[in-house]
């Protein structure tokens, strides 16, 4: 029996949590989804300079659903950390950053202007850092380091954003802004939220933020951190979609990210990486989505996704407690004798994950497909989306291979221990989601219907699409079979390298960066800047005081000097000027 004061806090984390996901289901289906209708409350604070200081907070489908959605996977996080957490002695400190998350999160979503928007993104960048580096160990700070690197990237991009809209006057976003600058500031946002979403180049961090516990990883690479830049994205569309370039350029990044994010998935071993690699390529089908036009589909594929991913964490996570902090794919193995529960589910998260029909992300991965083909994208890019679009098949399989059904290589199994209850309601509860969301979220918001109408050629092709990576599998064991293991290894070094983004980005903003910051440190803030600031004008200040006090000593020997010279000066002025 686990001690009551230990229990409390997260089980009335989740108990409020909950308490609120069900609040906002049933406020959301009967006073927004139903009537489609949007309401926003301001407080006007002062106008200074022509520009209006006030606070916002829109309530419509989507910012309503959304919450919903992260208050329930914060809920079965909080539950699930009862268990998994039961010999952290700061268990209180861990469930008040997991809380200052969700809120973080909340104010993101529900606050469109750029100035308070940034309360809500600073606060997700400064508490993932604190949850990151929560082991207090060499991997987790380097880890933690790259992340909240790159997330100042974003900050300081939207700043710049910020500074650019005094131009309009202007700070709330989903209203179509056009005039001066307009370019500049929706790239400026584009590039923020690809940092915060870990599009290319900015992908190294998030496999990276591994490091944290797995109900962190649940809650950070489902429904919050990575999903904000995608969000901010979504509501800054109107202003977006008057700058084609910026959405050619965001479609081009998504398809790239989903197909260097699958194609590493497929050679990852770590059980942890290939869920954090197959979110990345998630992330880049929504972008890939919003840049071809279809904003709300987007949200809809966020939302369905968050309930599948989360539940793939939590049953990862589930699997490593119970194996003893085993998370390698080469030692797992014949986990559905010894964990049939979290195993089943697993099965369950990554077949909705490949988009099997009437499960979750069947219905907004159908939808995204549809888009794509009667889009106004390029062919090349098309090909791109659909063959990374493919390879989800292929990674999830390997995950269910390595862990589920394959061999076992480690210990014996009196090692395993059996799932608590606590982990099971968890569990049970996103296992919910993951079968009806899909079904639940099309039934009740209008918007997400499906609308596109293809062709039998298209529609064809996404079954292929969505079941392309049984060919590919039989095609890969044929050419290992075939061809020469030398042959491969350099293009699997390739790809699972992330295409080398971790030296591009990773090691740029760990390594390169720091130097750079430590030799400016070295020569400017403690030299020439020195010199030239404030300890030169202190010394100057120095010899200013010195000389005045000098010429005030009162000395009938200074006082002649000082005449002799000034008599000096007037005479050669009367010279040069006569």
């Amino acid at each position: 029996m686990k001690d009551k004061k230990t229990v409390s806090a997260p089980m009335l984390c989740a108990i409020f949590l909950y308490l609120v996901s069900l609040f906002l289901w049933l406020f959301g289906v009967y006073m927004i989804g139903c009537t489609e209708q949007s309401y926003m409350v301001e407080w006007h604070f002062f106008s200074l300079c022509g520009s209006d200081w006030s606070f916002p907070i829109i309530i419509d489908s989507v910012s309503v659903i959304f919450s919903c959605f992260v208050a329930l996977i914060s809920g079965s996080v909080s539950l699930f950390s009862v268990s998994y957490m039961e010999g952290e002695v700061y268990l209180k400190r861990f469930m008040a950053l997991i809380m200052a998350f969700v809120g973080s999160m909340n104010l993101l979503i529900f606050v469109p202007s750029m100035i308070t928007i940034l309360l809500g993104w600073d606060g997700l960048g400064i508490v993932s850092f604190a949850l990151v580096i929560y082991y207090q160990n060499k991997k987790s700070l380097a880890a933690g380091m790259l992340t909240v690197l790159v997330n100042r990237i974003g900050d300081a991009l939207l700043i710049l954003g910020i500074c650019f809209l005094i131009n309009w006057g202007e700070w709330r976003i989903g209203y179509g802004m056009t005039g001066n600058f307009s370019l500049m500031i929706c790239f400026l946002v584009v590039v923020g939220a690809m940092t915060k979403s870990a599009q290319i180049p900015f992908s190294a961090w998030l496999p990276a933020a591994m490091a944290a516990p797995t109900p962190v990883s649940a809650l950070v690479h489902s429904s919050t951190l990575v999903t904000a830049g995608v969000y901010l994205v979504i509501r800054f569309y109107s202003t977006l979609v008057e700058n084609q370039e910026v959405l050619c350029f965001l479609s081009k990044i998504g398809a790239l990210t989903l197909l260097m994010a699958g194609l590493s998935a497929c050679y990852e071993v770590d059980l942890k990486k290939i869920i954090a690699l197959s979110t990345l390529s998630q992330l880049g089908l929504m972008m890939f989505t919003v840049g071809i036009g279809f904003p709300l589909i987007a949200v809809f594929h966020l939302l369905t996704h968050a309930l599948f991913k989360a539940l793939l964490f939590l049953c990862a996570g589930s699997i490593i407690h119970s194996s003893v902090d085993t998370q390698d794919g080469r030692i797992l193995g014949g986990l559905n004798n010894s964990l049939p529960f979290s195993s089943s589910c697993l099965v369950l998260s990554s077949v909705a994950l490949c988009g099997m029909p009437f499960l979750s992300g069947f219905y907004s991965k159908d939808l995204i497909l549809e888009g794509a083909f009667s889009g106004f994208s390029g062919v090349l890019e098309v090909l791109v989306m659909l063959a990374g679009a493919s390879l989800s098949l292929i990674y999830s399989l390997r995950i269910l291979l390595v862990g589920v059904f394959g061999q076992k290589c480690g210990t014996s199994l009196f090692l395993y221990s059996v799932e608590s209850s606590y982990m099971v309601c968890s569990i049970f509860v996103l296992s919910v989601g993951a079968i009806m969301g899909g079904w639940l979220l099309q039934s009740v918001w209008v918007s997400v219907n499906g609308f596109s109408l293809v062709s039998a050629f298209g529609k064809g092709m996404i079954g292929v699409v969505t079941f392309m990576g049984l060919v590919y599998m039989f095609v890969s064991f044929l050419l290992i079979s075939v061809l020469s293991k030398s042959a491969l290894s350099g293009m699997s070094w390739f790809f699972s390298s992330m295409w080398f983004m971790n030296l591009t980005s990773g090691s740029f903003l760990a390594g390169i960066g720091l130097k750079i910051g430590k030799m400016m440190h070295l020569h400017l803030d403690l030299g020439w800047m020195e010199v030239l600031g404030g300890q030169g004008a202190f010394m100057a200040l120095s010899d200013g005081i010195k000389l005045s006090y000098t010429m005030q000593k009162g000395s009938l020997l200074i006082h002649t000097r000082i005449f002799a010279v000034i008599l000096v000066f007037i005479m050669v002025y009367g010279v040069f000027m006569y």
